[in-house]
């Protein structure tokens, strides 16, 4: 049984306003993760370690130079359909949440896995993100 919307509202909203966008099927899913370029996945989740460290880390990444095109998220526990749909993308890593996926031209180049956030701060995760942002990610033109 899926977790109930007004509990974990919340915990979406702390993606959304970095500009995360929701997947919440595994057709929106496939959207985002087959579109051309770079895209950031997040599996979200209710446990602490998403809260005190996944979600934050992911909002002080996005203030990288370089980013991804584009970044969305689905929710363990809720969006059951799209996490089993993206977790059989990533099948090659081991399922985990939360977790962060990076994706070039739709496939997956860059994962963190649970047991990487746990033993971080939000600043070690926001690191590990943006040195892949880094790597393969282009800077986003200033646009003063």
């Amino acid at each position: 049984m899926p977790y109930p919307e007004p509990l974990i509202a919340p915990m979406r909203a702390d993606l959304t306003r970095y500009g995360v966008e929701e997947t919440r099927t595994p057709t929106d899913v496939d959207r985002l993760v087959q579109s051309s370029g770079t895209v950031l996945m997040i599996v979200n989740s209710v446990c602490g370690c998403a809260a005190g460290r996944a979600r934050p880390a992911v909002g002080i990444a996005l203030q990288n130079a370089a980013k991804p095109d584009k970044a969305g998220t689905v929710f363990a526990g809720a969006d059951e359909a799209a996490v089993s749909h993206l977790r059989g993308i990533l099948s090659e890593f081991p399922p985990s949440s939360p977790s962060m996926a990076l994706f070039q031209d739709g496939k997956p180049v860059f994962m963190v896995h649970r047991h990487q956030i746990e033993q971080r701060d939000p600043f070690q995760i926001a690191k590990l993100l943006t040195d892949a942002f880094d790597r393969f990610c282009k800077p986003v033109a200033s646009s003063v």
